[in-house]
C-alpha cells in the first residue's frame, strides 16, 4: 500500500510538499478549488512534473476535480461549466501522467436518480474519450456520504453508473472510508468490509478500484454527514486498521484528506499515523469472501 495525502501547491509544488510529509503517493488540485477559471499551466512545468515526482519518491499521483462541479445538475449553466472544467482537469492530469482523476458526480437536486444519470453520461463520454487518447490516466468516481440528492452513495449507485457508461475501460472508482461509514458501511468490521468488497467485485470489479481516501469520521455510522477527522481522533479510531489491513486493498494508494494538526491538511504526523494503522491492520484476517446469505447489510439500507 502507498501512503500520502492531498497536498497544496498545485503542479508547481505538490511533489516537494508530499515529500516533506513523508508521502509516497499524492493527490492535488490543478486549479483553485474555489473558482471555475482554469489556469494556463506552463507546458514546461507540466512536462517536468513526472521527473520531480519520481525524484521526490512519489509512486502514485491523483488529481481531484474541484467540488463546484455537478454533472447531474438540471441547471444548464452549472452543467456546462462542470463538463468544461472536468475536460480541462483530465487534460492536465494526462499531461503530468497522473494515475487518475477523482471526481464527485454531484446532486440531481430533486430531479431523481435516473434523470441525474442521464445528465451524467454525456459528460462522461466526452471526458473518457480524452482519457483513452493519452497515457495511463483513469477517471475515478468517488463514493459520497449520502447527503441530500447526491449520486454515488452506495455500491449499487456506483455500479449503475459504470454499467450505464458501457463499462468503459478507463472508468473506475475511488472509495472513501469516511463516506462509506457515513453512508452506512461499517468498514471497521472485518465481515462487513469483506461483504462490501464482495459487492464491489461482483457488480463493478475490484480491478476498477484504483484508489482509497482514508479519513476518520466525526459523525456516527449511517449519519449521511461528511465530516472528516484526523487519524485516531474520530469515531472509527484505531479500528480503521481493519480497512487498511484488508488483503484486497493492498497495493492501492491510500490518501488522507484530513485537517491535520494545524487545519491546513495532511501533515507528517498524520501520514505516520496512517502507516502505523496499516501495520497494525496488516496482521488482521480481513480479505475473505463472505457467502451472500451471511452478508451484513449496510446501516440505513
Amino acid at each position: 500500500m502507498l501512503f500520502g495525502g492531498h497536498v497544496s501547491g498545485g503542479v508547481k509544488a505538490a511533489p516537494e510538499r508530499a515529500e516533506a510529509i513523508g508521502a509516497d503517493a499524492l493527490q492535488l488540485f490543478v486549479q483553485s478549488p474555489r473558482a471555475w477559471r482554469f489556469p494556463a499551466h506552463d507546458p514546461e512545468v507540466l512536462a517536468g512534473f513526472g521527473d520531480r515526482a519520481r525524484g521526490a519518491g512519489i509512486k502514485s499521483v491523483l488529481v481531484h476535480a474541484i467540488y463546484l462541479c455537478n454533472f447531474a445538475s438540471p441547471d444548464d449553466e452549472i452543467y456546462g461549466k462542470s463538463v468544461t472544467t472536468l475536460r480541462n482537469t483530465v487534460d492536465a492530469a494526462c499531461a503530468i501522467d497522473a494515475d487518475g482523476v477523482v471526481f464527485h458526480v454531484g446532486s440531481h437536486l430533486g430531479s431523481g436518480f435516473e434523470a441525474g444519470l442521464e445528465r451524467v453520461l454525456p459528460a462522461l463520454e466526452q471526458v473518457l474519450e480524452r482519457c483513452s487518447k493519452a497515457g495511463k490516466t483513469w477517471l475515478l468516481v468517488e463514493n459520497t456520504a449520502g447527503a441530500g440528492d447526491t449520486i454515488g452513495r452506495s455500491v449499487e449507485e456506483l455500479a449503475a453508473l459504470v454499467d450505464a457508461a458501457g463499462r468503459h475501460p478507463r472508468l473506475g472508482i475511488c472509495l472513501d472510508s469516511c463516506h462509506l461509514w457515513a453512508s452506512g458501511y461499517d468498514v471497521t468490521d472485518a465481515a462487513a468490509l469483506d461483504a462490501l468488497l464482495d459487492e464491489v467485485d461482483e457488480t463493478i470489479g475490484l480491478d476498477r478500484l484504483r484508489a482509497l481516501h482514508v479519513n476518520d469520521s466525526a459523525t456516527p455510522l449511517g449519519s449521511n454527514r461528511d465530516r472528516h477527522a484526523n487519524m485516531l481522533e474520530g469515531l472509527m479510531g484505531e479500528k480503521l486498521a481493519v480497512f487498511l489491513g484488508n488483503k484486497r486493498l493492498q497495493k492501492l494508494p491510500a490518501l488522507l484528506e484530513v485537517p491535520g494538526s494545524d487545519g491546513h491538511g495532511p501533515d507528517a504526523g498524520e501520514v505516520q499515523k496512517l502507516r502505523d494503522l496499516w501495520k497494525s491492520g496488516a496482521t488482521g484476517r480481513g480479505g475473505k469472501a463472505v457467502p451472500a446469505s451471511k452478508r451484513r447489510r449496510r446501516v440505513g439500507a
